[in-house]
C-alpha cells in the first residue's frame, strides 16, 4: 500500500466492477473513498431541465451508491464545478491521491489538467487509468509512429496488438471507506425534473445494462451482422447509453465478442476506439472538418428546411420516421443516423455542424467522439469518410432496409394505410390510390421538401471545391 487514503472520482464509469481507477485505488490505498460530481460546467449548458441523460445518471448513481454501501463504503455526491468540488473534497478527506478514468474530449482534458494543478498545490497526486477504451494514447500507431486516419488499417493493427491482458477484468476487491456519503440527491435538488425513462423503456444503472447485454448475448449477437441494418427488427444491442455512461464494461463486451467469434459486433467496438483516438489526437475536429479543405464548402442557409428535418416533416418517410424516433425516445438506429445525416448534408445542403449539434442535444447516448465522427463521415469531411459523390438515396435506402414499411408506419402513422408499393415514396401514388385511403399529400403528409435527383446535382456542384483531393 502506497497511501493511507485515496479518492476515486467516478465520471462516465458508473459501475463498481471491472473498473480500472477503482482497482488502482484499492491496490494503492488502505482506505478508498468514492465520489461523483454533478458538474455545473456541463449541466448549466444543457438546453432543458428535463434531460433524460441527467435522469439516467442520477438513477445509475443511486444503484452504484447501493452497491458501494454493500461493500462498506458509499458514494459522496457533490454539485458544483468539478475542479472546485474534487479539490475541496480530497483536502477535507485527507487523501494522498485521487484516481479517475481518462476521458478524451477536449473540455474534459482541460478540466483534468486544472484538477491536476489544483491538487498538486495541496500535495495530492492525480492518477488516471484507461477504462472506456481498449487502446488509447499512442498504443496503436502506424509504422511511422503517427495516428491512423483510416479505419481498416487501424482495425488490423488493433487486432494484431490485442492480447488477453488488454481485455482482462480489473479486480475491485478491497476496503471502501464511508462516513461522508449522504446519499444521491434528487433531480429536483440539482435543478432538474424527471424525464420519461420508464415510458420509453430505459432502465438505468448496472442492472439495466446487464439485462440488455444478457438478452443480446443470448439471442442476437451471433446474427448481428445479418440484422443490424433493419430498424424494424430487434437486431442491435441497445447498449449505447450504457457504454456512454459506463454502466457496462467495454472489456467484457470485447471478451464476449471474441469468444463468440462475433466479428461484425467487434468491429463496432473497434470503431468506438477509433473515434476516441481521432478526437484525442485531432481535437480540431470539434467545430472543423477533419479534412480542412472541406471547410471551404458553402452550405445552404435554410432554417425552414432544418426545422422540417428536425420535426420529421421532410416528405421522405424513412427520414421522417427516423427523426420522429429521435424526438420520441432520444435514440436512433445506427443505419438511420447515416441516412438522416446524409439527407441533411447532401439533400438539403445544410452544414453538418447543425445536425451534429442537434444530435448532441437529443441523443441519450450522445458521445462527442462518435457523434462527430459519424456526422463527418456522412458529410465526407472526416477521416475514412464516404466519398462526397456517394450520396444516399432516401427512397432506395427505405426500400432496402425497411422493405415492408413497418418502421415507417410505427413512427409516421399518417401513412399507415399506404400500400407497400408506395410507402417509400407516397407522392408517387395516383389520384385514385390517394382517394381510396383518404390521404392527401401536402395536407395529411408533406410533399417532398426537395427533389433528390436535383439535390444530388446541387451537392456535386457544392462539393466541387474539394474535387481535386477526392
Amino acid at each position: 500500500m502506497n497511501h493511507e487514503k485515496a479518492l476515486v472520482w467516478f465520471r462516465r464509469d458508473l459501475r463498481d466492477h471491472d473498473h480500472a481507477a477503482l482497482s488502482a485505488a484499492l491496490s494503492n490505498a488502505r482506505q478508498v473513498y468514492c465520489a461523483f460530481v454533478f458538474d455545473t460546467d456541463i449541466l448549466d449548458t444543457l438546453p432543458s431541465r428535463r434531460d433524460r441523460r441527467v435522469h439516467f445518471i442520477r438513477d445509475s448513481l443511486a444503484e452504484l451508491d447501493a452497491a458501494l454501501r454493500a461493500r462498506g463504503g458509499g458514494l459522496i455526491v457533490r454539485h458544483g464545478r468539478a475542479v472546485d468540488e474534487i479539490t475541496a473534497l480530497a483536502a477535507r478527506l485527507g487523501v494522498a491521491a485521487v484516481f479517475a478514468n481518462r476521458d478524451y474530449e477536449p473540455a474534459a482534458k482541460a478540466r483534468d489538467a486544472a484538477v491536476t494543478e489544483a491538487l498538486e498545490q495541496r500535495g495530492i497526486s492525480f492518477h488516471t487509468s484507461k477504462d472506456q477504451a481498449i487502446f488509447d494514447g499512442d498504443e496503436v500507431l502506424t509504422q511511422s509512429g503517427k495516428p491512423y486516419t483510416v479505419f481498416t488499417p487501424y482495425k488490423n493493427a488493433w487486432l494484431k496488438r490485442l492480447t488477453p491482458t488488454d481485455h482482462a477484468e480489473w479486480r475491485c476487491a478491497g476496503q471502501l471507506a464511508g462516513g461522508e456519503n449522504a446519499g444521491v440527491p434528487t433531480l429536483e435538488q440539482i435543478g432538474f425534473v424527471p424525464a420519461d425513462l420508464n415510458q420509453i423503456g430505459i432502465r438505468p444503472g448496472m442492472s439495466g445494462a446487464r439485462a440488455l447485454w444478457d438478452d443480446f448475448r443470448a439471442g442476437r449477437i451471433a446474427r448481428y451482422g445479418q440484422l443490424r441494418d433493419f430498424p424494424a427488427i430487434k437486431g442491435v444491442s441497445y447498449l449505447s447509453v450504457h457504454l456512454r455512461f459506463g454502466t457496462v464494461s467495454i472489456r467484457e463486451l470485447v471478451r464476449t465478442a471474441l469468444a463468440e467469434e462475433a466479428g461484425t459486433w467487434l468491429n463496432e467496438l473497434i470503431w468506438r476506439d477509433f473515434y476516441f483516438m481521432i478526437l484525442d489526437h485531432f481535437p480540431q475536429v470539434v467545430g472543423h472538418a477533419f479534412k480542412a479543405e472541406y471547410d471551404a464548402i458553402r452550405w445552404v442557409d435554410w432554417p425552414a428546411g432544418f426545422a422540417a428535418w428536425q420535426a420529421g416533416r421532410t416528405g421522405y418517410p424513412l427520414v421522417d420516421a427516423a427523426m420522429r424516433q429521435l424526438n420520441h425516445c432520444g435514440w436512433m438506429h445506427n443505419r438511420l443516423r447515416m441516412v438522416v445525416a446524409s439527407f441533411l448534408t447532401k439533400d438539403l445542403g445544410i452544414d453538418w455542424r447543425l445536425g451534429e449539434r442537434h444530435f448532441a442535444e437529443q441523443l441519450n447516448d450522445f458521445d462527442l467522439s462518435a457523434n462527430n465522427g459519424g456526422w463527418q463521415w456522412a458529410a465526407s469531411s472526416g477521416c475514412d469518410a464516404q466519398p462526397y459523390f456517394r450520396i444516399f438515396n432516401p427512397v432506395t435506402q427505405s426500400e432496402k432496409f425497411d422493405p415492408e414499411g413497418k418502421f415507417i408506419r410505427r413512427y409516421v402513422p399518417e401513412l399507415a394505410a399506404v400500400p407497400n408499393k408506395y410507402i417509400h415514396a407516397p407522392w408517387t401514388m395516383g389520384r385514385l390510390e390517394h382517394e381510396a385511403i383518404g390521404l392527401v399529400i401536402g395536407r395529411d403528409y408533406p410533399a417532398p421538401i426537395v427533389d433528390h435527383k436535383k439535390a444530388r446535382d446541387e451537392t456535386l456542384a457544392r462539393y466541387s471545391v474539394v474535387k481535386k483531393v477526392a
